[in-house]
């Protein structure tokens, strides 16, 4: 038998026998896995080798052509931005860089384009201008587009101007990608300053790169060719030039400034059947600025843009297209911002240099030096003659035909039907708006459903899982319900789409009608009673009448100002120092009036005005007195002091028989009592009234001084009320929703006349004294009706709500709260037996005729000298 350390021995040698082949086995499977990584190392370097691998060009050299030649290739200036400038006979394109123009874009198409054969035009950064750093409002600039910017491209006729905008264009840009309508990829390289970028069009037929557009850089390919769109093959395609803050070199040939790897021929040594020529050519002799005059909502900005497409060598020079052009240079503007009106619509681009319009400075002094042709499309301007002759003053006769072009009345058929058209495209675009959102509301819903029945799913298998754990039996799974069986599986059907139509009413109107008006409110109601016709006197070389004759015109302008006189608000009224005069005198007597009844209603202030109408008789007669008594008849004296004395005295008259209308005196009536002692506060506010509607209407008519307008109807009223009076007309406190309810109770004053335009019902000489007769006797009247038992007689006016009261400052300081017996006029209507504040009291709210605030109404008695009116009802 082996011993024990020889049995451990050999257990030791059987291990290291059983490790080794796993050792050498691990040591196999190393050396494997190594060379696979050096494999896979060479793999990608040669897979790197291959991508870095030029791809093999399939581009030829162009054979010789001795066809016929074109004349000349250029940029052409008819067909360009207003920020264009050339230079070095066109060879060297800059841009207008100051008051907002370095945010725009300037482009520029070529006035030969190609329908066939493989050419090639240049283009070199030659100087990078300093974008300015003006940031939009409300902090950092904008960076979402680069301060330069060149594109490089084709483009057919007719479409925009601007590279990468539209499907109508294809182009590469100065970063390296390739833009087709809202398309933007990564296919080629950056080319900056000095670098000579070539764009290649390529429409032979024969070619292996057939309908296809390349960049090379510097001679050398810097992009793979890249497929026309659809769109633009078979069609004329122009070379055009997009470039922002850049001054380029633009070589169309013959000769190109870097050869390309193969032979092929500039642009401007192309064969001319190759070629198209541009529709729009320079002209000989002076260019045309047209003026078109219409009226607003009439299809004005239609026929413009329907001028435009039929001339599109006219350049448009307004406000709504710089803002078209900044939006087409890449500046965001929120479609819900939508301001203005068309005419003269608000920027807010966040651009400070475009939002204050900076920028049509600059186009208002560059266009006239241009030789372009123009259309000017300032509505309102365009209809006042000191305007007009303004604008023409920009565009000398020398070098401009001077037109003008008055679009009044009944359109042309043509006219019409592209309206029509117009419609109907808008309520296409409305109807596949519509679709989407409904689409993506239906996906949305789908989506959640989706994601609350699998979240239900989830619960139950956690659920079953938990069952499970513990050892529970697992529920039956709940048998489906029968509405869910029936649960419909089929697809719905969709519904055929019904193309849609223009109404009845839409086929019959002449003008459509916009989101923006095409004048603002308050720019019309300033200016339209200053709209004329233009004459050949203000400086135009020619005035044409394009949709009515001259007759025709002048009478619907004439009779459309007179129609908006009657419903439009004179912006322009100022209230007249004679208004000033006579309302500054009315608050004075009011407020005497209102003092009167206070001292009347107190018996010890009674007694005094007793004594002092006493004095005033005897001071009356003192001379007379003397007299006698230095003739030596003192008893004469003594009677005829008696007599004042007693004449003084106050006489018994009944005041409810008393005609109101024969009393001389309305502050004593006889018997001491004024006139307006049984005033509450609805009569002082319905005098107030009276007076404040007679000095309106009167001295509307004579400030405005206009015979076409007389006065002005309810839509206007509180407008006129705040202009003239500095406070806010207000319903509410009369306890009424219409006005013709107010001005029924004071209709002794004011109606509702002919046309709904309101009328004084008394003279304008008529003494103020006339008004609280009239109101004591509608006071009275409507004491007797309610003794009657008429209770609608009862007035329940809403007293205004009174002014924050002001802290209590040191006696004699400046500033003191409402004294008593302060001038002013109170409140807006009555009075306080506490004195009147230095201003009229306006009710709270805002500046619109009628305030939807409810005023408070709780006042104690005696307030506005009303003595003992509480509450809003009559108190006799």
């Amino acid at each position: 038998m082996a011993s024990k350390d020889e049995k451990v021995a050999e257990k030791v040698e059987e291990k290291k026998e059983e490790e080794t082949p796993k050792e050498d086995a691990k040591e196999e499977a190393k050396e494997d896995t190594t060379e696979d990584v050096e494999m896979k190392d060479e793999e990608k370097k040669e897979a790197v080798k291959e991508e870095e691998k030029e791809p093999e060009e399939k581009e030829v050299d162009a054979p010789a052509d001795t066809r016929k030649k074109v004349t000349k290739v250029e940029v052409n200036l008819e067909d360009s931005t207003l920020n264009v400038m050339p230079t070095a006979g066109g060879r060297l394109l800059s841009s207008l860089s100051e008051g907002g123009m370095q945010f725009l874009l300037a482009s520029v198409r070529g006035n030969v384009g190609l329908k066939a054969g493989r050419y090639m035009f240049e283009a070199r950064i030659v100087e990078n201008l300093c974008a300015s750093k003006a940031a939009p409002h409300g902090g950092q600039a904008d960076n979402s587009q680069p301060k330069q910017l060149v594109r490089l491209g084709f483009s057919t006729a007719g479409s925009s101007l601007f590279l990468g905008d539209g499907p109508d264009n294809c182009c590469f840009d100065s970063d390296g990608f390739f833009l087709n309508d809202k398309t933007r990829k990564k296919c080629g390289q950056k080319f900056i300053r000095d670098h000579t970028a070539a764009v290649l069009l390529n429409l032979d037929a024969a070619s292996p790169n057939a309908n296809t557009v390349s960049l090379f850089i510097n001679g050398k390919r810097a992009s793979q060719p890249q497929p026309l769109p659809e769109c633009l093959v078979g069609k004329p395609l122009f070379p055009t030039i997009t470039y922002k803050n850049v001054t380029l070199e633009v070589n169309f040939g013959p000769t190109s400034r870097a050869p390309l790897p193969f032979a092929c021929r500039m642009l401007g040594d192309a064969a001319a059947e190759d070629t198209v020529a541009s529709t729009l050519k320079p002209s000989a002799g002076k260019k045309q600025v047209v003026f078109p005059v219409g009226l607003p909502e009439q299809g004005y900005f239609d026929w413009v843009d329907e001028f435009c497409e039929k001339n599109p060598g006219f350049a448009e020079l307004s406000d709504r297209k710089i803002i078209e052009w900044a939006l087409k240079s890449g500046i965001w503007k929120p479609k819900s911002q939508a301001s203005g009106s068309n005419d003269k619509p608000e920027a807010k681009l966040g651009v400070p240099a475009l939002d204050d319009w900076s920028v049509r400075k600059i186009i208002t002094a560059v266009a006239p030096v241009l030789p372009r042709n123009f259309i000017v499309p300032e509505l309102k301007s365009n209809l006042i003659s000191g305007e007009r002759e303004k604008a023409l003053k920009h565009f000398m006769a020398d070098d401009f035909e001077r037109k003008a072009v008055v679009v009044m009345g009944e359109p042309s058929a043509a006219s019409k039907e592209r309206v029509q058209a117009v419609m109907l495209a808008e309520k296409k675009d409305k109807l596949q708006v519509e679709k989407k959102k409904k689409a993506q509301e239906e996906e949305r819903k789908r989506l959640l459903e989706l994601k609350r029945a699998k979240a239900e799913e989830a619960k139950k298998q956690k659920a079953a899982a938990q069952r499970k754990k513990e050892g529970k039996e697992e529920e039956a799974p709940e048998e489906p319900k029968a509405d869910e069986e029936k649960k419909e599986e089929d697809v719905k059907m969709e519904e055929p789409e019904q193309e849609p139509e223009l109404s009845e009413e839409e086929k019959k109107m002449w003008y459509r009608k916009t989101a923006l008006p095409d004048i603002s409110e308050t720019t019309l109601a300033k200016s339209y009673a200053s709209f004329t016709l233009p004459t050949k006197d203000e400086g135009f070389d020619s005035i044409s009448f394009d949709w009515q004759s001259e007759q025709e015109c002048a009478a619907l302008i004439k009779s459309w100002i007179l129609q908006k006189k009657l419903t439009q608000r004179a912006e322009d009224l100022t209230p007249g120092a004679e208004f000033k005069e006579k309302w500054a005198a009315w608050q004075k007597t009011l407020q005497e009036w209102r003092r009167r009844q206070s001292e009347f209603k107190d018996p010890s202030k009674r007694k005094a005005l007793q004594a002092k109408k006493v004095e005033a008789a005897k001071k009356a007669i003192e001379e007379e007195k003397k007299s006698l008594i230095e003739a030596g008849n003192e008893d004469a004296a003594k009677e005829l002091e008696e007599k004042a004395v007693k004449a003084a005295e106050p006489k018994e008259i009944d005041m409810e028989e008393l005609d109101v209308f024969t009393v001389e005196d309305v502050m004593d009536c006889g018997n001491g009592e004024p006139l307006f002692a049984n005033f509450a506060y609805e009569d002082w506010t319905l005098l107030s009234l009276r007076y404040e509607l007679h000095l309106l209407l009167h001295f509307f008519k004579k400030d405005l001084n206009d015979p076409d307008r007389p006065s002005f109807g309810e839509k206007h009223f509180g407008y006129y009320y705040n202009k003239y009076f500095k406070k806010n007309w207000n319903l509410q406190l009369f306890a009424v929703k219409k006005l013709e309810e107010v001005l029924d109770i004071v209709k002794d004053t004011a109606t509702v006349g002919d046309g709904g335009f309101l009328k004084p019902e008394q003279a304008e000489e008529t003494a103020v004294e006339q008004f609280a007769k009239l109101t004591e006797e509608h006071r009275r009247e409507r004491e007797r009706r309610v003794d009657a038992g008429d209770e609608t007689a009862k007035l329940k006016f809403n007293r205004p709500a009174p002014p924050a009261s002001k802290p209590a400052e040191k006696v004699g300081g400046k500033g003191s709260s409402y004294s008593s017996g302060g001038k002013g006029g109170g409140s807006s209507y009555g009075g306080s037996s506490q004195g009147a504040q230095k201003r009229p009291y306006s009710p709270a709210g805002s500046q619109q005729s009628y305030s939807n605030k409810q005023p408070r109404t709780g006042y104690s008695s005696g307030g506005y000298g009303g003595g003992g009116y509480s509450g809003g009802g009559y108190r006799r």
